[in-house]
């Protein structure tokens, strides 16, 4: 047995597969993996002599995995295009206290839509800086006049000077050509997901919500290239009928915020298994800060989106979490999206864990590495001093994450659970 092994027992463990949970657990951690887990009465003997670590009585959840971030926006506290301020130096310094905190709050992986580039997923990955695993979109691809278009009337185009960073390919495409070449351009620079808008949005100048935002044939083109490149799931920002309609024809992987879902949409997503991210804690405030046309959009769209989701639970779709954090929400509250889920689509807390954490996996592709406590995956944990079938709101407030452990690295350790030396630190 390695030396390094540590075991984690005293606790109750909810692994993230919906199964019962494990009223006293034990968990081993060798290296950045977990080497076992199972009821800690039958830890089995190999492992006697481990460095133990009493968790007294807390509960063991898997990290979390929020499907949908933009750590490139600033959330609530500023303007969206806040950035156009900041020369590019400031706006990456900005963005890994965003990274941290997200990190310390729960999400030990996170699914960038909008924004950063692979530099930021290789500098975690080599523990540069703190942050949650990172996969990146790298930028979100409209058509002209569609929601990836922030060009404003005197010309300069906001998106590309106060959101993407230097280099990123273009977000505007007009034909099927130029999405099969943005596409490849994309993979290229180190994208692991497409993100497409098929509908018009919220916080975009030049449309609105229920207008289709990119035609058929090129969300098709967009998904067949992404197919070809390492069969990479493609990410569709549709709020309106018909921009969900094609994207659900064209077969991506996932609708990000659906607001306008009917049953017939809902029961060919369910044939198809594509997944629901509702993006319901974007929905808990308007976008003031974005300008009337903004706020009004906002209040309408927001409220279809509450009001249809307990539909889409009801028929079956396969729902993975995401917040939108960035856009209207600070950074570091993605564990409310949980609680929202439970009262505004009526799913069950463990449900809720489920979609945040292997329904989120299996979305992103990375369900052999993450998304639940089982042996042989990453060893991603998060502890709590609540149990989260109980009160599953409490997990939205940092000061009950009394612990996250990243790749078997301790993150952050807010109750002082684990002991000196029993876990090495994350950037060390």
């Amino acid at each position: 047995m390695p030396c390094e092994a540590v075991v984690l027992h005293n606790a109750r463990l909810i692994d993230g597969t919906g199964g019962t949970p494990v009223a006293d657990a034990g968990v081993v951690i060798e290296g950045s993996q977990l080497a076992w887990v199972g009821p800690f009465s039958a830890l089995p003997e190999a492992y006697g002599s481990a460095r133990r670590v009493d968790l007294a009585g807390r509960t063991i959840c898997p990290g979390f995995i929020d499907t949908h971030v933009h750590f490139a926006l600033p959330g609530q506290s500023r303007p969206i295009f806040d950035n156009l301020r900041h020369p590019p130096s400031y706006r990456v310094l900005d963005t890994l206290e965003r990274l941290r905190v997200t990190l310390h709050n729960g999400v030990t992986t996170a699914r960038d839509l909008m924004g950063l580039d692979a530099g930021f997923r290789q500098a975690i990955a080599e523990r540069k800086i703190p942050g949650p695993r990172l996969l990146v979109a790298i930028a979100m691809l409209s058509q002209q006049a569609g929601h990836a278009d922030f060009t404003v009337a005197g010309g300069v185009d906001a998106y590309a000077l106060g959101v993407a960073q230097p280099g990123a390919p273009a977000n505007l495409v007009d034909s099927v050509d130029q999405m099969r070449v943005r596409v490849r351009e994309l993979v290229r620079a180190g994208a692991d997901c497409i993100k497409l808008a098929s509908s018009g949005g919220v916080s975009s100048p030049h449309d609105q919500p229920d207008w289709l935002g990119l035609r058929p044939e090129m969300i098709a083109a967009a998904v067949q290239e992404a197919q070809a490149y390492g069969g990479r799931p493609v990410a569709v920002h549709a709020i309106g009928r018909p921009g969900i309609e094609a994207a659900v024809h064209a077969g991506v992987a996932s609708i990000e915020h659906g607001y306008a879902l009917d049953d017939q949409l809902r029961k060919e997503m369910v044939h198809r298994g594509q997944y629901l991210v509702p993006t319901l804690l974007e929905t808990t405030a308007d976008l003031h800060s974005a300008g009337p046309a903004a706020r009004a959009k906002s209040v309408h769209w927001h409220k279809v989106a509450q009001e249809s989701f307990a539909r889409s639970v009801q028929a079956g779709v396969s729902v993975a979490m995401g917040t939108d954090s960035g856009l209207t929400m600070d950074h570091g509250n993605n564990l409310k999206e949980l609680g929202l889920m439970v009262r505004i689509g009526d799913m069950s807390p463990m449900d809720a864990i489920v979609a945040a954490t292997s329904n989120a996996a299996k979305l992103c592709g990375i369900d052999h590495l993450t998304g639940t406590v089982s042996a042989g995956k990453a060893a991603d944990l998060v502890i709590t001093d609540v149990d989260p079938l109980a009160d599953i709101d409490a997990l939205g407030d940092p000061s009950h994450i009394h612990a996250v452990v990243k790749d078997g690295r301790l993150a952050v350790d807010r109750a002082q659970v684990f002991g000196p030396d029993s876990l090495p630190a994350l950037t060390q």
